[in-house]
C-alpha cells in the first residue's frame, strides 16, 4: 500500500478505533500516564506508515517501552542505569510467580510491561488486517462489543464513544471495499475516481450520525437484562447473604440493604376504601450500619375480632372512622392494614398473632396453622395532627418515655461516621423542636442533589456505613435508602425513629359498585416502599416519607391557635408594586413594560430552544439539504422563472437584460464561453451545438441594440421567440 493521503486516513482511524480501548482505562481503574499508552500506539502506527525498517521499528519500540517503565515506577534517572538491573531481577521474580500462578502478586512493573506488549500485538493485528487482509470489520465490531459493555456495567458512559467508533469504522470499511474493488478489477487509483467514491460515504456517514442523534428515542420494548445478569454473578457477598440484585416486593431480611433490584407488577392486593392509603406490614427499630433487625420478638395472640393494640393513637388527637376491605392476590399469611386500625373481619374464625416489636400481624387458622385469608375488611382511624401540637415538643421527656424505650429507637451503631450527625445538625440549625427538625430532614432529601433510582444503587463495602454511602457518596437509591438515612440522622439528634415497612396506595383502577363513595385501588410489588415513623409524646408515632418524588396522605392542620395559616407554611407576599403618579401610570413603566416583555421573549425563545434543540437542528440540515439540493439544480427551474418573467414583457429594451440571462443559462447548461472569444464567435458555437441560427440571429439583434441603443419597433416581439427557443434548449 503506498504511502499517499488515503493510507495515512487509513492508518488514523485506525489509531482512532485502538485509542477507544484505552479511553475507559483511566476512568475504570487506577492506571496513570494513560497518554504514554496512547503515544505509544501513535508511535507504532507511524513506523509503519513511513515503512521503517523492522529493526529501527523494534528499537524504537523497546526504547519507548523502557522509557516508560524508568518514567512510571522508578526515581532513578531514565540514563543511570542501576535501574535496569533492578528491573530485572523483578522480571525473574515475576517469570517464577507465573509458574507458581500466583497472578495477584505480580508487580506494577511486570503489569506495566506486559500492557505495552498487549498493545504492541494489537497494533501488529490491526497493521495486518489493514494491508494484508483489507477487511476490519472483526475489530470494528470487538470494539463496539468492549464499550457497550464496559458502559452497561460500569460508570463509563460510552455514548461519544458509540458515535466516534460507529463514524471511524464506517469509514475504514468503506475505504478498504474501495480499495479491494480497485484490486480485484486491476484498476488504477486516480483521485477523481477517489473524491466519487469517498464523497458519498463521507456523506451517508455524515447523515446517518446526524438522524441518529437527533431522532427521538422509543422507550425500551424488552425489560434491562442487565439486573438479571449481575443477579446470577452477585450474591451479595462472600456468604450469600448479602443484598445483590433482588425482586421488589415484600421481604422479611432487611439486614443487608443495597444494591439494584428488578421491578416487578406482579398484583398483591385490591383495596376498596374512601382515599388512598399507606400499608404496613411491619417496623423494625435496630440499625446495624448495614440494614435493620428488630432488636428483640414478643408475641401476642388475640382472636380476630378484638381490638387490636397497635399503633394506638392518643385520645387528645382528633380522628375519624373509616373502613376498608383488601383482597389478596398472593398468599401471605400476615396482615397488611393501615395506621391506626382497630379491628379486622374475616369470614372465618381466625387468631392474630401480634409481634409487639415490629407490629407484624401473622394469621392463623383453627389448628394454630398459617394461613392466607382471600380477603378480609379492616376499621382503622385516620388521625390529624395539629402542628401547634406536634411542635410542643422540644427535647426528651423521661416522665413519657421509659429508658427501654428511648434506648430501642435512639439506638445507633458505635462506629457511626461523625459527620452523618454534623449534617444533621446543620440541615436542623435554629429549629427548636421535634417535628421542625423532622419536617427539615424530610425536606432535605428533596434537593437537587439526589435521585431517585432502582438500577444503579450502590450497596456498602465491609468499611461502609450505609447511610453514610448514600449521603456522601452515591446519593442515588430508592425508598430504603431516603428512610433508612432520615430515621438515622433524626435519631442523631436524639429523636426516637423507627423504619417502616409496606406499600405505597397503589394505582386507581374503578369506582367501587357497591358504595359509589369508595374507590378500588390496585397494590402491586412494585408499590412495596419503606418509610419513617417519628414519635411525639401525647400524638405518638407520626408517618413521615423522605423519598424523593413520594408523598404520604398524613393530615397535618398548619393553623395557629389564634385561627391563621401557620407563617412557615404560608408563601411570601407578593412584592409592592411600583409607586403610581397622578394619571394613575406607574413611573417608568414604560421602559419596564418594554423590558419585562423583551425579557419574557427571549426567556420563551431560549425555553423553546432547550426543548426542541434536536428537532430544530433536524429541520435546519433537511432544509439546508434541500436548499443545497434546489440550487445544483437550478439550471432545470431557473429557466422557467425567466420564461415567465420576460413574456409579460413588451418593451424592445428588455433584449438587453434577456441576452445577458441567456448568456448565464448557456453557461450553467455547460456551453461555457472564453475569456477572450467574441458574441459572434461564441453565437456559433452555439448555433453548431444546437444545429441552428437562432442564436446567431439573436445576437445580431443584441449587438444592433447595444452599439445604437434603439431598435426597430416590435423588434423585441420577433426576437423574445428566438430567446424562448434557446433557454427551452437548455432544459431539455
Amino acid at each position: 500500500m503506498k504511502r499517499d493521503f488515503q493510507t495515512f486516513l487509513l492508518y488514523l482511524f485506525s489509531f482512532l478505533l485502538l485509542w477507544e480501548w484505552l479511553r475507559p482505562v483511566e476512568q475504570l481503574t487506577s492506571t496513570d500516564h494513560i497518554e504514554l499508552f496512547v503515544m505509544f500506539i501513535l508511535l507504532s502506527f507511524a513506523v509503519s506508515f513511513l515503512k521503517v525498517k523492522w529493526i529501527w521499528k523494534t528499537i524504537l519500540k523497546v526504547w519507548f517501552i523502557f522509557f516508560s517503565l524508568n518514567k512510571f515506577h522508578y526515581d532513578e534517572g531514565f540514563f543511570d542505569f542501576s535501574w535496569i538491573s533492578s528491573f530485572f531481577r523483578d522480571l525473574i521474580t515475576n517469570f517464577s510467580l507465573i509458574l507458581a500462578r500466583n497472578w495477584l502478586e505480580l508487580t506494577n512493573e511486570f503489569r506495566t510491561l506486559l500492557f505495552f506488549i498487549l498493545l504492541w500485538l494489537m497494533v501488529y493485528l490491526v497493521h495486518y488486517w489493514l494491508l494484508n487482509r483489507k477487511k476490519i470489520f472483526i475489530f470494528f465490531f470487538m470494539t463496539l462489543i468492549y464499550i457497550t459493555v464496559l458502559d452497561t456495567f460500569t460508570l463509563y458512559s460510552a455514548k461519544m464513544a458509540i458515535v466516534r467508533t460507529v463514524v471511524v469504522g464506517f469509514a475504514v470499511m468503506g475505504m478498504l471495499t474501495y480499495f479491494r474493488i480497485l484490486a480485484k478489477e486491476n484498476v488504477n487509483i486516480d483521485s477523481s475516481i477517489t473524491r466519487k467514491w469517498m464523497r458519498p460515504l463521507a456523506i451517508m456517514i455524515a447523515l446517518s450520525v446526524i438522524v441518529g442523534i437527533i431522532a427521538p428515542k422509543f422507550e425500551p420494548i424488552w425489560p434491562d437484562p442487565v439486573p438479571y445478569l449481575k443477579a446470577a454473578g452477585d450474591k451479595g457477598g462472600d456468604d450469600g447473604s448479602g443484598p445483590g440484585v433482588s425482586k421488589v416486593g415484600y421481604g422479611t431480611d432487611d439486614s443487608r440493604l443495597g444494591g439494584p433490584f428488578i421491578g416487578d407488577d406482579s398484583v398483591v392486593f385490591q383495596s376498596e376504601a374512601v382515599d388512598k392509603n399507606y400499608w404496613k406490614v411491619e417496623t423494625k427499630d435496630h440499625y446495624t450500619g448495614k440494614g435493620w433487625i428488630p432488636s428483640d420478638t414478643s408475641s401476642l395472640r388475640i382472636d380476630g375480632d378484638e381490638l387490636i393494640p397497635v399503633f394506638p393513637i392518643p385520645s387528645n388527637v382528633e380522628t375519624r372512622d373509616e373502613a376498608a376491605t383488601l383482597v389478596h392476590f398472593m398468599d401471605y399469611t400476615h396482615l397488611i392494614y393501615p395506621a391506626g386500625i382497630q379491628r379486622v373481619q374475616f369470614k372465618r374464625k381466625y387468631t392474630l398473632e401480634i409481634d409487639s416489636t415490629k407490629e407484624k400481624i401473622s394469621i392463623f387458622g383453627f389448628d394454630s396453622q398459617p394461613v392466607a385469608p382471600d380477603s378480609y375488611s379492616v376499621q382503622y382511624k385516620v388521625p390529624k395532627y395539629k402542628a401547634t401540637d406536634l411542635r410542643q415538643t422540644t427535647g426528651m421527656d423521661p416522665s413519657q418515655m421509659s429508658p427501654e424505650f428511648l434506648e430501642k429507637y435512639m439506638q445507633l451503631p458505635e462506629n457511626l461516621p461523625e459527620r452523618i450527625k454534623e449534617l444533621a445538625e446543620t440541615i436542623t440549625e435554629g429549629k427548636t423542636n421535634w417535628f421542625d427538625k423532622a419536617k427539615a430532614v424530610e425536606g432535605y432529601f428533596g434537593g437537587s442533589g439526589f435521585r431517585y433510582d432502582q438500577k444503579n444503587v450502590a450497596a456498602p463495602g465491609e468499611n461502609e456505613d450505609y447511610v453514610d454511602q448514600f449521603l456522601f457518596d452515591t446519593k442515588i437509591g430508592y425508598c430504603d435508602n431516603f428512610s433508612t438515612s432520615m430515621a438515622v440522622m433524626l435519631r442523631s439528634l436524639g429523636i426516637p425513629t423507627r423504619w417502616v415497612k409496606g406499600y405505597t396506595g397503589g394505582e386507581f383502577i374503578k369506582y367501587s359498585e357497591a358504595d359509589t363513595s369508595k374507590q378500588i385501588y390496585e397494590i402491586t410489588n412494585n408499590n412495596a416502599h419503606s418509610w419513617v415513623e417519628v414519635y411525639f409524646p401525647n400524638q405518638g408515632w407520626v408517618p413521615f416519607e423522605p423519598t424523593k418524588g413520594f408523598s404520604n396522605q398524613v393530615s397535618i392542620d398548619f393553623t395557629s391557635e389564634d385561627g391563621t395559616p401557620d407563617a412557615a407554611e404560608t408563601t411570601a407576599p407578593p412584592a409592592p408594586k411600583p409607586q403610581q403618579d397622578l394619571e394613575g401610570n406607574s413611573s417608568n413603566s414604560k421602559e419596564t413594560d418594554k423590558s419585562l416583555n423583551f425579557s419574557g421573549f427571549w426567556l420563551s425563545i431560549k425555553t423553546f430552544i432547550s426543548q426542541h434543540w434536536k428537532l430544530i437542528l433536524l429541520s435546519i440540515v433537511l432544509i439546508a439539504g434541500a436548499a443545497a439540493l434546489i440550487y445544483r439544480s437550478r439550471g432545470k427551474w431557473i429557466p422557467y422563472l425567466y420564461l415567465l418573467q420576460f413574456r409579460l414583457r413588451k418593451r424592445d429594451e428588455n433584449i438587453g437584460k434577456a441576452y445577458l440571462v441567456l448568456l448565464d443559462q448557456l453557461e450553467r447548461y455547460g456551453l461555457k464561453r472564453n475569456e477572450d472569444q467574441t458574441l459572434r464567435n461564441y453565437a456559433r458555437y452555439i448555433d453548431t451545438f444546437f444545429a441552428s441560427r437562432e442564436m446567431s440571429r439573436l445576437t445580431d439583434r443584441y449587438e444592433q441594440y447595444l452599439y445604437h441603443q434603439k431598435l426597430p419597433k416590435g423588434s423585441w416581439e420577433d426576437s423574445r421567440e428566438l430567446w424562448e427557443n434557446l433557454i427551452k434548449k437548455t432544459i431539455a
